[in-house]
């Protein structure tokens, strides 16, 4: 009776080692995806960093062109590129720091947009319309990766919650990520007025 007692608890102990194992490895993975795609989000906000000096460039040919405007988006560019989150570092406190500091680029780079409007012939110009362009597509990009980046980051955050992963979570300190979200008040249209 002792032995097969023993034997079921040998047996108890081996499935929970072996799930632990598996339960560890696929944190790993996961966490691991997280900080993969975080690289993309991060590659492609630097795509647009790195345009924003040719569209300032270009833009700068233009005499009478507001200098306030360039000197608005010169600053939320170097406050942007002066963010840096480590993929293992998400929290919410540095995520949002980053966040931000990419709302105030896309803030200053619509208020450019907008100011270029007065000058029909920088509109017309083929540089700043195969910047302007790539800048669009740019955007496009980084909203597919942002999309990529809270699928993944749900991928993990459900695993770390799930029974009997939180187990494992909690002693190997896997904690939950944040995602990116909307900016508040973005969910209003915005006012056109001409």
């Amino acid at each position: 009776m002792k032995k097969i007692v023993l034997g079921v608890i040998a047996i108890l102990v081996i499935i929970f080692v072996v799930g632990g194992c598996n339960g560890y490895n696929k944190m790993v993975t996961l966490d691991q995806d997280v900080k993969q795609q975080w690289g993309q989000v991060e590659n492609v906000y630097q795509r647009r960093s790195d345009l924003i000096p040719n569209l300032v460039n270009t833009v700068k040919g233009y005499a009478n062109f507001e200098k306030e405007t360039l000197t608005q988006v010169i600053e939320a560019r170097s406050k942007a590129t002066a963010v840096n989150v480590d993929a293992s570092k998400l929290t919410p406190e540095t995520f949002q720091k980053f966040q931000q500091a990419q709302d105030g680029l896309s803030s200053a780079l619509s208020r450019l947009m907008v100011v270029v409007e007065k000058y029909p012939d920088l509109k017309a110009n083929q540089n700043f319309l195969e910047l302007q362009a790539q800048l669009e597509g740019t955007e496009n990009r980084i909203a597919v990766e942002r999309n990529k980046f809270n699928e993944v980051t749900g991928n993990y955050n459900k695993q770390i919650k799930s029974f009997p992963s939180i187990i494992f979570a909690g002693i190997f300190g896997f904690t939950e990520k944040s995602y990116f979200q909307a900016t508040p008040g973005s969910e209003k249209a915005p006012t056109v007025q001409f």
